[in-house]
C-alpha cells in the first residue's frame, strides 16, 4: 500500500471512528461495516496499526477499537536499562511492549496512559504511551560525574534509562564519584534528559557504608527518626519495675526462655511449655508494644509509615525507636516486661483443644540463642551442664514442635527450603564470608509454636467476627500450574492438578519425591514462582501455602506493623471496650493499612536483596579466575544464571557460550545447542569459572568450564 493511499485510507477510518454515532468495534464488525472483504482484511489491519501507532485511536481490552480517550488503557511502567520498557495492565494477559521511541518521557514505576496495538505473528502486545499519569520517582541515588559548567548523575537503578542532568550551581559541592540524591524538576521527553538537583552528598562511593546507605536512601527508607518521635520515645520509661498491673495475668513464675539468634537485640517472643494429664501446655509470649505505641501518636504514625524493620547485612533500620525495640518492649533476661499471650492447650496429637489471649506480666529466666538449644538436644555436655534446668523443658519442646509440624504437612503446607545468605562482614563493612544460613532444631521449634500461635489467634479473630488483618496467600495462577505440572513431568517427577488448579498437599508430595535429588532446589524455586505473593488483608481468605483456613502474623510486633495493629484489636476485644463505634473504625483503616503493609513488606525485602547482591558482588571481586561448582538456577535468552553452594548467583551470557549458538527452549527451562544439540537446563550441575564482576550493576559473570576444555581440545587440534 503506498504512502498516499494509507494516508486516505486512515482518515477514512479515522472519521467514522469518530464519527458521534459510533460504538467501539472488532476488527470483524468494522470490516463489515466498511464493506471490506475477507481476503482484504490484512490491509485494514495496516491501517488500524498505523492509527494506533500514531496514538490517533485506541484499542481496548477486549479488542474493540475506538477513540484514544474512549479504549486508552492506564497501567504501571517498568523500565530497562536499554530504554525499552512493559506497563502491566489489569485484565491483559501479559504486559504490553513499549519501544524506546513511544516511551514518551515514562520513567520506572510510573503510572501511565497508553493505547495498545495487537501483537503481530505470534509476538507480544505492542503500545505507545500516551502521557504519565502519576509519577512514582521524585528522587534518585546514582554516581555523580562532574564536567566544566554542568554534571550528571549515573542512576544505581538500572531500570532508569537515561542519566539525569545537574545544572551549574545545583550539585551542592559534589565532585565525580560521588554517591548523591538528587531531586528530579523535571522529568524529560524525547530529545531532553531528566533533570534535577543534587539533595544529599552520601560519600565517596569506595567509603565504607555509602553501599548499603545508597540502597536505602534509593528505596525510601528513612534512617532517622522525626524529632517529634524520639520525644515521644524518651518519655517512655526504661523498667516497670515497682509498677503494679493487677488486670494481668502474673506469669513471671513460669520458667520462661526467648530463642533467637545470637545477635539478635530485639527480642518480641517468648515461650512456655508444660506436660498436662491432656497432652501440653504451650504458652507462646508476645512483647506488649501497643501499651507504649497508642493509636495515632506519632511513634504509631511513623511505625505505619515504615510497616516493617529492615534488616540489610550490617544493620538493621528499626520500625521503632531503640529505646523501645531494644529497651522496654524487647523481653530481655530477668527483667519485668508487659505481654500480650497466646496460651494454648493441646492434646497428645498436638491439635489445639483450648487457649487464651491475655495481658501478662512476664519475666524471662533465659536468653537461648539456636545455637545453643541445638546443642542441648544434640547432648553436648557442657551445653547440658550450663542450662542443666532447661534441658527437659527444650525436649519437650521438641517433642510438641515435630508433632504440630507432622500435623501441617499432613494437612500439605508446603516446605520449599530454599537456603536464606548469611553474610559476615569486617569492621569496614567488606564481605569477608557468605555462607547458606544454617536451619537446625531450634530453629524449628519456634517458627512450629510461632505458627501455631498466629493460626489460633486468627481462627480466634474469625469465629468471633472481629475487624482484623489476616495474612493471605491466594491459590497460583492456573496457567502456571499447568506450565509447572508439564515441566515436572518432562523431569520424570508427577504433580496432580486439575485444569491449572492444584491441593497444596500435592505440591508438598512433589517436593518431598524431589528431596535430595540434584533437581530438588531448582524445581523448589520454580514451584515458589509459580506462587503468588502473600499480602496482608482485612478479609480471610486463608493461606495456601500453608494450607491454613486462618492466618495471621501476631508474634512480631517490634518489627511488623500489622502484628501491632491486631494487637490493639484483641486488647480491646479482651477487655470488652470494642463497642460498635471502634468496630466501626477499625473497619474503615484496616484496607489501608493492609495494603501499605504490603507494600513496606516488598519495600523492605527488596532492599534486603539489592545489598545482598551488592555484598555478593564485592566478595566474589577476589575470586576472579576461581573455579566453582554450581547448579543452573535460570534459563534465558540472554545466557544461564548459575548457583554456587554459598547462594551466590552469576550469569553465563551467550556471548561466552561460543562453541555454538544456544536457542532458548522456553517451555522445557532450557539452553540447546543448535549444532551439538548440548542442552543446559534448570537444575543441572555445572563447573564454572569466574570471570568478572561489575561492582555498578552488582552482577557477576562466568563461564562453563566445558567451554573452556572444549576450545583447548580444539586449539591442540
Amino acid at each position: 500500500m503506498e504512502e498516499k493511499e494509507l494516508e486516505i485510507k486512515k482518515k477514512h477510518v479515522e472519521a467514522l471512528i469518530f464519527d458521534p454515532q459510533y460504538r467501539p468495534m472488532k476488527i470483524k464488525e468494522l470490516a463489515i461495516l466498511l464493506g471490506v472483504p475477507r481476503e482484504r482484511r490484512e490491509e485494514l489491519k495496516a491501517v488500524l496499526d498505523a492509527l494506533l501507532a500514531e496514538g490517533r485511536i485506541g484499542l481496548s481490552k477486549r479488542g474493540k477499537y475506538g477513540r484514544p480517550e474512549e479504549t486508552a488503557l492506564t497501567g504501571i511502567f517498568s523500565g530497562t536499562s536499554r530504554g525499552f520498557g512493559f506497563v502491566a495492565v489489569e485484565g491483559w494477559p501479559e504486559d504490553i511492549y513499549i519501544p524506546e521511541k513511544d516511551v514518551n518521557g515514562a520513567l520506572h514505576g510510573d503510572k501511565v496512559k497508553l493505547v495498545a496495538l495487537e501483537g503481530r505473528h505470534g509476538r507480544r502486545p505492542e503500545g505507545k504511551i500516551l502521557a504519565v499519569l502519576e509519577r512514582n520517582i521524585t528522587s534518585v541515588v546514582g554516581v555523580y560525574q562532574k564536567k566544566k559548567h554542568f554534571g550528571f548523575v549515573i542512576p544505581d537503578n538500572s531500570r532508569m534509562a537515561e542519566d539525569v542532568f545537574i545544572p551549574e550551581g545545583k550539585d551542592l559541592g559534589a565532585v565525580s564519584g560521588h554517591k548523591v540524591v538528587v531531586e528530579l524538576t523535571k522529568y524529560g521527553d524525547k530529545g531532553h534528559q531528566p533533570e534535577g538537583r543534587i539533595t544529599e552528598i552520601l560519600g565517596h562511593r569506595s567509603d565504607p557504608g555509602v553501599d548499603v546507605l545508597s540502597v536505602l536512601r534509593a528505596y525510601g527508607i528513612p534512617e532517622e527518626f522525626p524529632p517529634e518521635v524520639m520525644e515521644q520515645a524518651a518519655m517512655v520509661g526504661t523498667s516497670i519495675e515497682g509498677e503494679r498491673f493487677p488486670e494481668r495475668m502474673d506469669l513471671r513464675e513460669l520458667l520462661t526462655v526467648t530463642i533467637d539468634g545470637e545477635d539478635a537485640k530485639d527480642l518480641d517472643d517468648a515461650v512456655t511449655i508444660s506436660r498436662t494429664e491432656k497432652g501440653y501446655c504451650l504458652g507462646v509470649h508476645i512483647a506488649d508494644v501497643s501499651h507504649y505505641v497508642t493509636e495515632g501518636s506519632p511513634m504509631d504514625e511513623e511505625a505505619k509509615r515504615r510497616g516493617t524493620s529492615v534488616y540489610v547485612t550490617d544493620r538493621v533500620v528499626p520500625m521503632l525507636p531503640r529505646r523501645l525495640s531494644n529497651g522496654i518492649c524487647s523481653l530481655n533476661q530477668g527483667e519485668d516486661r508487659l505481654a500480650l499471650s497466646c496460651l494454648m492447650e493441646l492434646d497428645e496429637q498436638g491439635t489445639v483443644i483450648g487457649h487464651q489471649i491475655e495481658e501478662t506480666l512476664l519475666r524471662v529466666d533465659r536468653r537461648m540463642t539456636y545455637t545453643a538449644v541445638e546443642a542441648v538436644l544434640s547432648g553436648e555436655e557442657e551445653a547440658c551442664r550450663e542450662h542443666a534446668e532447661f534441658v527437659e523443658m527444650f525436649q519437650l519442646m521438641e517433642e510438641l514442635a515435630g508433632k504440630l509440624r507432622a500435623k501441617r504437612r499432613k494437612r500439605g503446607s508446603i516446605d520449599f527450603d530454599l537456603p536464606e545468605t548469611k553474610i559476615r562482614l569486617d569492621e569496614k563493612g567488606y564481605p569477608v564470608e557468605i555462607c547458606p544460613y544454617e536451619r537446625n532444631r531450634a530453629t524449628d521449634i519456634i517458627e512450629d509454636f510461632m505458627l501455631i500461635a498466629n493460626e489460633t489467634v486468627a481462627e480466634d479473630a474469625f469465629w468471633q467476627e472481629l475487624p482484623f488483618l489476616y495474612r493471605v496467600h491466594e491459590e497460583p495462577d492456573p496457567d502456571k500450574i499447568l506450565e509447572l505440572t508439564a515441566l515436572i513431568r518432562g523431569m520424570g517427577g508427577k504433580l496432580r492438578s486439575e485444569n491449572g488448579k492444584v491441593h497444596p498437599k500435592e505440591l508438598q508430595k512433589m517436593l518431598a519425591a524431589m528431596e535430595d535429588s540434584p533437581e530438588e532446589s531448582f524445581v523448589s524455586r520454580l514451584a515458589l514462582r509459580s506462587m503468588k505473593q502473600a499480602r496482608y488483608s482485612p478479609a480471610c481468605t486463608g493461606h495456601f501455602g500453608l494450607a491454613a483456613k486462618y492466618y495471621c502474623h501476631f508474634t512480631s510486633p517490634i518489627r511488623r506493623y500489622p502484628d501491632l495493629q491486631i494487637h490493639r484489636i484483641l486488647k480491646e476485644n479482651q477487655r470488652g471496650t470494642l463497642d460498635e463505634r471502634r468496630m466501626a473504625h477499625y473497619h474503615s483503616i484496616l484496607q489501608e493499612v493492609a495494603s501499605l503493609s504490603s507494600t513496606t513488606e516488598r519495600r523492605a525485602a527488596e532492599a534486603e536483596r539489592t545489598v545482598n547482591r551488592q555484598k555478593m558482588a564485592q566478595f566474589m571481586r577476589s575470586h576472579i579466575g576461581e573455579y566453582y561448582d554450581g547448579l543452573v538456577s535460570g534459563v534465558t535468552r540472554w545466557g544461564i544464571y548459575v548457583e554456587l553452594p554459598n547462594t551466590v548467583e552469576g550469569l553465563v551470557h551467550v556471548s561466552r557460550m561460543d562453541l555454538d549458538y544456544f536457542y532458548l527452549d522456553e517451555k522445557n527451562h532450557q539452553l540447546i545447542g543448535e549444532r551439538t544439540g548440548r542442552v543446559y537446563r534448570m537444575g543441572q550441575p555445572v563447573r564454572v569459572q569466574v570471570t568478572g564482576v561489575d561492582l555498578d550493576t552488582s552482577t557477576i559473570d562466568f563461564r562453563i568450564e566445558e567451554q573452556e576444555l572444549e576450545w583447548e581440545k580444539k586449539a591442540s587440534n
